[in-house]
């Protein structure tokens, strides 16, 4: 009885300090809003008046009524960056938390995608996906300046907003981790289990206003594969976590908990951001009244941690007593994308394991800033009244601001100043003197008065322009030393004296004209010519090679004479201009090369709708495969253009590569390289599976080099191409089963500046988007919903289409597996064929995966590089666990622990006790 009345006094005691404080370090913004107001958890909102960028939007949403989300501010859709500077404390832990509530404020059903940053580092892509659902985003983070900004950019669709922003300080221990200076810690999961409603905790049950989310809140994929027998328990006694500035979890989440009653709980949750390293912590304290000769001990089970799994958990043992607080926990662990866990009794345990809550954080690596920022910092000083010294974060990174231009190193420098009519007034600012990789400084159209300074620490300046101000004195000999300028503008000024010669004799383009008392002090200079030229479409050149082409085949028919001279000529060869390269593209081959290559077109090693492909070897040995068009008709010849047209211009390891064309005799021929190992679609369910069926991490690299061929298409073409016709048949495999896209014959440039191509509807049924098939718009997010359909089809070894294998109500493999995966069924679309040679995790990354790239609306789809990123993670997933099945001693070690333990403890709570890391991966390093 004792014990317990100072546990109750301990507790009363916390809640009347913290209760009489006014939430020191705590700033929540209302974004959009108007007044200030306190809510119905007592938190004061002020409004954001202090962003003077963007427009602000009311909203409604259903069953939505706090204040503070009624109202959100919203950007342009350009390349600049829009940011919120928030005043902190350094050498102090925070969490920053921006909140995201679309409500359809632009009336467009038009999902916004797009990137939030702290300072110079990316955080996290915000991907909305319902109007009506919010999203979140929170940062634990040691501030080491004065302020902080938090910044929206790079809109992939729709335009970048926010509802709200948030600051909260911490008092300093739980947090505190040895990679805090060159890490933040992205907070992944943070649990309440045993919840009794929806309702998270958080302030001021959390006097630092943590959202402890309910476990009974249903996710697709998170918190699944519940082990029977998990039973919720709860009390009303306090409990002791054993810190006075209590920052451990809060009690009404430690009052909470799940029980196994079978002897085990197992759980399932996807963590956004991983596979990577994280900081990881589970909370217990014994609420249930167990009889003195019961036992709770237990182990944590992780997959591929043996270690892990040897230590014994025993909560009063470890905890010294009921109701009090037990945190072991990981500072630094590998986590995979989905973590699978269980807690298991021991064998001489009566009673069945024990979870109150859970934490897991994502490290996010610091990015430094730009080389340059202390001297554009110093710059802005001097005109912070002005609006363009206002976009806040780092001047480089992750975007520019929009008077600068950057070089694309990871520590950025400035390459180029535009401050034209900025009304700038004084001297030319001294900083613009340390600018080392400056290019191009604009500073025209302002006020400047004195003297042009000393250029000379920015010896890569090219372009200079200071016309329409000011300026006075003479243009300094220094100009000459910069050996790489080619364009100085000084007119309308106050210059005097004479123009260096250097200036005049080494080809610099120079106007100084309008300033009266600068002369020139030789005529005998050198002028440098402009020469504009054009250049003839690449499309244009391929039809005129490609008439070329067809007469001289005609030639050859008509006139024996004509033929032996031709004979005597270099082959006919289409050159595209791609960038400063030449490169050699279409060969024209004749109808009687093509009939010796084949033999008369014997072996037949395919067909479809655009006719039959023959195999053939050319005098060389070079072995090819000729495709026969049947269609003969406008549109088929048009196909036959248009797959020649863009097959010349592009070239990529992951592309079947072109070799060149015929047309002759009314037939209309390509020809390509050989891939001896046929289509994808043959080696997932074509007739001789048996003895070409391939393992999951085949799979995988065929999926990775079909999407970068697929990237290439769309980010490495000017402009970029839309396939149109991405399907497993389309896909082929080399003699080392390398895969590479094929058959552009319904493939579409895009249009620069446009959102879409308007298109006649073409595609294969099973892969074609819906969005594409109503509204006839075609888009690079087209290609991705054709893509997931591929990454479903290698998940399940099933067609796209089935009349038969997919349910009595279910013809396509979208709608089967879509069921299946949000029910957290992975099992029941799985390909047999695989014979359970995976890691599950792999598969479940890419099925999430997949599942985003059929969308419904072509704005909520990743982008083909984004999937690849996906596929790669995949791939190293697949990889670590197929060297942890092999017994690989090295990868076993990545996951050894380096931290004495006492038996039958798993008391990892002090800041020694930290697994170790690969080195030859990316990790946090120790301060």
């Amino acid at each position: 009885m004792e014990s317990r009345f100072f546990i109750f006094f301990f507790w009363f005691l916390f809640l009347l300090i913290n209760g009489s404080q006014a939430q020191p370090g705590f700033i929540s913004l209302d974004c959009g809003g108007k007044d200030n107001f306190t809510d119905e958890l007592g938190l004061e909102w002020i409004p954001d008046t202090q962003m003077i960028s963007g427009d602000i939007a009311n909203i409604s949403v259903l069953n939505e009524t706090r204040t503070q989300y009624m109202t959100l501010r919203y950007f342009p859709a350009d390349n600049r960056k829009y940011c919120y500077t928030l005043d902190v404390i350094p050498r102090n832990r925070y969490l920053v938390r921006a909140t995201f509530l679309y409500g359809n404020f632009d009336n467009n059903n038009f999902y916004p995608k797009f990137d939030i940053s702290l300072g110079a580092t990316r955080w996290a892509t915000i991907v909305i996906s319902d109007a009506n659902t919010m999203e979140y985003q929170e940062l634990i983070f040691l501030a080491t300046d004065p302020s902080i900004s938090v910044c929206l950019s790079n809109a992939t669709t729709g335009q970048p907003f926010i509802s709200t922003l948030e600051l909260r300080r911490f008092n300093g221990s739980i947090y505190m981790n040895e990679f805090e200076n060159d890490f933040f810690m992205s907070v992944s999961a943070r649990i309440n289990f045993g919840a009794e409603s929806d309702d998270p905790v958080r302030y001021p049950d959390d006097p630092f206003d943590r959202i402890w989310a309910s476990d009974t809140i249903k996710k697709a994929n998170y918190l699944v594969d519940v082990a029977a027998g998990t039973e919720r328990v709860s009390t009303k006694m306090p409990i002791d976590v054993n810190t006075v500035n209590g920052e451990m979890p809060p009690q009404k989440a430690m009052q909470t908990a799940v029980v196994g009653r079978n002897g085990s709980l197992t759980y399932r949750l996807n963590l956004d951001g991983f596979p990577g390293f994280g900081w990881a912590f589970v909370y217990f304290a014994e609420i249930e009244d167990l009889d003195p000769s019961d036992t709770r001990k237990f182990r944590l089970v992780l997959p591929g941690d043996p270690d892990i799994s040897k230590l014994v958990v025993n909560i009063q043992e470890n905890a010294h007593g009921k109701y009090r607080l037990y945190e072991p926990g990981y500072f630094n662990l590998s986590l995979p994308f989905v973590l699978s866990f269980r807690f298991g009794k021991t064998g001489d345990s009566t009673m069945g394991p024990l979870l109150n809550a859970m934490e897991i954080n994502r490290y996010v690596k610091r990015t430094g800033g730009s080389l340059d920022g202390p001297v554009i910092s110093s710059l802005i000083s001097r005109y912070s009244s002005a609006n363009w010294t206002n976009e806040g974060g780092d001047p480089c990174l992750p975007v520019p601001w929009s008077w600068i231009r950057c070089d694309s190193d990871i520590l950025p420098r400035i390459t180029s100043i535009k401050l034209s009519g900025k009304i700038l007034t004084g001297n030319i600012p001294p900083e613009l003197t340390k600018l080392s990789g400056l290019v191009e400084l604009w500073l025209d159209g302002n006020s400047l008065t004195g003297p042009i300074p000393d250029l000379s620490g920015c010896p890569n300046l090219q372009i200079i322009h200071l016309e329409n101000n000011q300026l006075s004195g003479e243009l300094p000999s220094s100009l000459e030393g910069l050996t790489s300028l080619k364009e100085l503008y000084v007119q309308n000024n106050r210059l005097t004296g004479s123009v260096p010669s250097g200036l005049l004799n080494n080809g610099v383009i120079l106007n100084y004209t309008g300033n009266t008392n600068l002369r020139k002090e030789d005529s005998n200079h050198s002028r440098k010519k402009i020469i504009i030229g054009s250049t003839v479409g690449a499309s244009a050149l391929l039809l005129a090679t490609v008439a070329s082409c067809i007469l001289l085949q005609k030639g050859k028919k008509s006139s024996p004479k004509q033929g032996r001279l031709e004979q005597n000529l270099p082959p006919q060869r289409f050159v595209s201009s791609f960038g400063d390269a030449a490169t050699e593209a279409a060969h024209c081959f004749t109808l009687a090369e093509l009939e010796e290559a084949t033999r008369n077109f014997e072996r037949k090693v395919g067909s479809g709708g655009f006719g039959v492909v023959y195999y053939g070897k050319l005098k060389d040995g070079k072995e090819i495969a000729v495709k026969v068009l049947t269609n003969n008709s406008f549109q088929g010849k048009r196909e036959f253009s248009n797959e020649v047209a863009l097959l010349s211009r592009i070239h990529h390891r992951n592309l079947v590569q072109f070799l060149g064309f015929c047309q002759e005799d009314g037939k209309s021929i390509l020809v390509y390289e050989f891939m001896h190992n046929g289509t994808l679609k043959e080696h997932l369910y074509g007739p001789q599976l048996p003895d070409r069926s391939i393992n999951w991490i085949r799979r995988l690299e065929i999926a990775e080099d079909a999407a970068k061929g697929i990237e290439y298409l769309h980010t490495g073409c000017v402009p970029s191409i839309i396939h149109r016709d991405v399907k497993t048949s389309n896909i082929l495999l080399d003699k080392n089963m390398r895969a590479k896209v094929s058959d552009f014959g319904l493939s579409k440039l895009a249009v620069d500046g446009a959102s879409h191509v308007s298109s006649i509807v073409r595609g294969t049924v099973g892969y074609l988007d819906p969005e594409y098939y109503i509204s006839q718009q075609l888009t690079d997010k087209s290609d991705v919903y054709s893509f997931g359909v591929i990454l479903l089809e290698l998940i399940s070894g099933q067609e796209a289409i089935s009349n038969e294998k997919f349910g009595l109500n279910c013809r396509n493999i979208v709608q089967w597996a879509k069921l299946h995966i949000e029910s957290g069924d992975i099992q029941g679309i799985i390909d047999p064929a695989l014979h359970n040679d995976y890691d599950i995790q792999s598969i479940w990354k890419i099925a999430e995966k997949a599942l985003m790239c059929v969308q419904p609306h072509g704005s909520m789809r990743p982008s083909i590089s984004e999937v690849i990123k996906e596929i790669q993670d995949a791939i190293a997933i697949e990889k670590g666990a197929e060297a942890v099945r092999e017994g690989s001693s090295d990868d076993i070690s990545r996951h050894s622990m380096h931290s004495s333990l006492h038996a039958g403890s798993m008391d990892l709570g002090a800041s020694d006790h930290y697994l170790s890391i690969d080195e030859s991966i990316t990790r946090p390093t120790a301060r």
